[in-house]
């Protein structure tokens, strides 16, 4: 490698969020609990699925590495965004700022898989109900998420490696609260004409694919709905969640990536709304329109309110048994 593709920068300053000193606090608070809420709701999402039987179908099983997704995202971009407004300091190393754009892209790819991936499990369900079970054994959902693991880790390895090429000279301001690919692209003072053509090929190829086969399944499901039993009529219902998820990722990412010219206040709520905001709706979206995952979660709160009660019954008796003895 020449020395003109070495990059002189040793770290880029993160401007974060545009507000005011004094709303820090304010903001801090808020994005940590947010995180939590993300943290939290995903996890019990995940072990739900993982302890009730009755949820070991593939769409829950979809719907557990989704969750994981959402979680792995958030966690790229929230925890340093809260260290810098608790510390005051905007920087992150070069380094540090490469895997940040790596994990973001993968986590960010791998959701639009996956959503596509669970539009296609519902399409079975009420397009070909007779075959379901067929269309979609275990095999199928196996390999259906590790080919979108496989190549969403090809595609953020892509797109990592060509930007490791490029030299960052004298400027190392970006004005986000992360290391996002198109705002590194703008900094560099090397030729970016390549990163560009794989973005808009390789990137929109994969984006728009899946957006094509989504809005193809819903029109499909549509057609069905006019002319559907009772029982399709139920499975079509649980597509609202999906459709909810799909037009707020898809939204955010549209007007951030292709609507905009330039990163402003308006891209850094629209970044925020994909990054933090949909990861933490997706468990309450899924699992108050889902009635597996609430006879789960109620089961779960009994068994908790059970392992309690028989607690303090045992304390109970102890104490009685201790008195009595004295």
């Amino acid at each position: 490698m020449g020395p003109e593709n070495q990059s002189s920068v040793s770290e880029f300053l993160l401007l974060g969020l545009p507000m005011r000193p004094g709303q820090q606090r304010g903001f801090f608070t808020l994005f940590l609990g947010m995180y939590l809420t993300t943290v939290l709701g995903n996890l019990l999402i995940i072990l739900l699925i993982r302890l009730d039987s009755r949820l070991h179908t593939p769409v829950h099983f979809f719907l557990s590495h989704l969750a994981f997704s959402d979680i792995s995202l958030s966690s790229v971009t929230v925890p340093k965004m809260l260290t810098n407004m608790q510390t005051r300091r905007q920087s992150i190393p070069y380094v540090g700022c490469i895997v940040q754009v790596y994990f973001f892209m993968f986590f960010v790819c791998l959701d639009n898989f996956l959503l596509a991936v669970m539009l296609y499990d519902r399409y079975v369900a009420i397009c070909h109900p007779l075959h379901y079970t067929t269309i979609m054994r275990e095999g199928l959902c196996m390999l259906l998420v590790a080919v979108s693991w496989i190549v969403s880790c090809d595609s953020a390895l892509l797109h990592t490696l060509l930007l490791v090429r490029l030299s960052f000279c004298a400027e190392n301001t970006i004005s986000h609260f992360f290391c996002d690919l198109t705002a590194l692209l703008k900094l560099s003072c090397s030729d970016i004409s390549l990163n560009e053509l794989v973005i808009f090929t390789e990137e929109g190829m994969l984006v728009y694919l899946s957006l094509v086969f989504i809005l193809y399944s819903y029109i499909c499901i549509g057609t069905i709905i006019l002319r559907v039993s009772t029982e399709r009529l139920f499975k079509a219902s649980t597509c609202g969640s999906h459709l909810f998820v799909v037009s707020l990722y898809y939204g955010t990412l549209a007007s951030v990536y292709l609507l905009s010219s330039s990163w402003d206040s308006k891209d850094i709520t629209a970044s925020v709304m994909y990054t933090v905001v949909t990861p933490m709706l997706n468990p309450f979206i899924y699992s108050l329109r889902n009635r597996d995952i609430k006879q789960a979660l109620e089961m779960c709160f009994n068994r908790v309110n059970i392992f309690k009660w028989q607690i303090t019954k045992s304390s109970y008796w102890s104490q009685e048994q201790v008195r009595y003895s004295s």
